[in-house]
């Protein structure tokens, strides 16, 4: 048609009515800078919240598991018997040996250069005074090394070349003529150890260098995990049996009720953790205010009061309490938003109200249920101060044992393995619980 013709003559190379080429790449350049534009101010909104958790929590889980790994004492301190060390014991026997050259068997002892170069190491870290560090790092792993080393280290400080240390060595203490002593140093040389992960689940190398259990007095720290985690599912238990019917009763409560009760529920959270504590042990010690109660309703005997505290049961009743308002908080922020509607609607339907509660309203609750549950287990499994003043011997958690390598035996490497499993173990039941339930339908509200 000639108007057609002429339209499109007047347009020519269009790929859309109205719209040359060049405009419509002009205009999609437009919009990918303005998508551009829109993308980098919503990173830049969220840069503070990154750097956070960079700066508190990437950075110190990745330094924690480092510490867990790294063995710099004797590779920094001993270079030269680390070198010495390198090819011992040999690990296949060559088939033709060169006269004169000593024979090495698989089990015997290093040969002098070892001797030497442990001696020179000593006595340069004497001058130095770095030889405590090696000390004490091979004493965290074979207890009496400590002691060893510092004598040795004093006996041979100024001593001339001698044409044998290893007579000289032996003759300062029998530990070096012993295979078990030199396997430690030929293990201890390397940058990177298992060590640490080994001692936090009770285990060792034995004599043979093959990984065993260390003997049952010293069996602790799978102990702690255990307990740690049963009595952390156990207190989650007890916050969800006291505030799920908490919960219902204040979400069904008018709104300016509710909001009285649920101050009421937050009010511990404007009291030190430490006050609180302090107030549990008023009530629950021997002469407390629970057990005279007791003692004068006939429940209990003047002469032998329960043990209410100093204890597990003193660190499961304490914890119970302070972690109940996470339990009852996400519980009554999902129990809210369900109408009173749905169960009239099955009890009119012919349902009993029981059957009509657990039917309906129950699992409807359930995100709430799954959050409560996940929050209270995982805030319990790392809890410290409760344990440490209320729970005596029966009732510490590993928390505590962590505390007592990083401020006590200083045993930093072991502190930071014990952690890291407990942080292992803590994203393997997020994992499950994602598995399971799935994180889809957890809900704070």
């Amino acid at each position: 048609m000639p108007g057609g013709t002429a339209s499109a003559a007047a347009t020519p190379g269009t790929t859309a009515p109205g719209l040359p080429a060049a405009e419509r790449a002009a205009l999609k350049r437009s919009l990918r800078r303005a998508e551009r534009q829109k993308r980098l101010g919503a990173f830049l909104l969220t840069l503070p919240l990154l750097a956070y958790l960079l700066l508190l929590f990437v950075i110190p889980l990745g330094g924690m598991v480092w510490l867990s790994l790294a063995n710099p004492t004797l590779s920094e301190r001993m270079p030269r018997t680390v070198v010495a060390l390198r090819h011992w014991p040999p690990r296949s026997q060559p088939r033709s040996q060169p006269l004169g050259q000593p024979q090495q068997q698989p089990n015997a002892l290093p040969p002098e250069a070892a001797y030497a170069a442990v001696a020179a190491d000593l006595r340069e870290d004497f001058h130095t005074h770095t030889f405590g560090r090696i000390a004490k790092r091979l004493n965290e792993e074979s207890p009496g090394a400590f002691g060893l080393i510092n004598k040795t280290t004093f006996r041979i400080a100024h001593l001339p070349p001698q044409s044998s240390w290893k007579k000289v060595l032996q003759g300062i203490d029998p530990a070096w003529s012993e295979l078990a002593f030199w396997q430690l140093l030929k293990r201890e040389s390397a940058p990177v150890t298992a060590d640490f992960y080994l001692a936090a689940l009770d285990l060792q190398y034995g004599q043979n260098g093959h990984i065993e259990r260390v003997p049952a007095y010293e069996r602790i720290h799978v102990l702690l995990f255990l307990r740690t985690a049963w009595m952390s599912a156990l207190i989650t238990l007890l916050t969800l049996v006291l505030g799920y019917p908490l919960a219902y009763w204040i979400s069904r409560m008018k709104e300016r009720r509710a909001n009285i009760v649920i101050i009421a529920v937050l009010l511990p959270f404007w009291t030190s953790l430490l006050v609180r504590i302090v107030a549990w042990i008023v009530l629950l010690q021997s002469h407390g205010v629970v057990n005279s109660v007791l003692i004068a309703a006939h429940l209990a005997s003047a002469s032998n009061p329960p043990k209410l505290i100093y204890n597990g049961l003193g660190t499961i009743i304490v914890m119970t309490q302070v972690l109940l308002p996470f339990t009852v908080l996400p519980l009554y922020s999902v129990m809210r938003g369900i109408p009173d509607s749905y169960v009239r609607a099955a009890v009119s339907l012919g349902a009993h109200p029981w059957r009509a509660f657990w039917k309906v309203f129950a699992p409807l609750s359930l995100p709430g249920v799954g959050a409560g549950v996940l929050l209270v287990f995982i805030l319990a499994l790392g809890y410290y101060i409760t344990p440490e003043l209320v729970g005596g011997q029966s009732g510490q958690f590993i928390s505590n044992r962590i505390a007592f390598n990083v401020q006590e035996s200083l045993n930093w490497g072991l502190a930071a393995a014990l952690g890291t499993i407990l942080t292992g173990v803590t994203l393997v039941l997020f994992v499950i619980y994602n598995r399971i339930i799935g994180i889809g339908r957890l809900s704070l509200g």
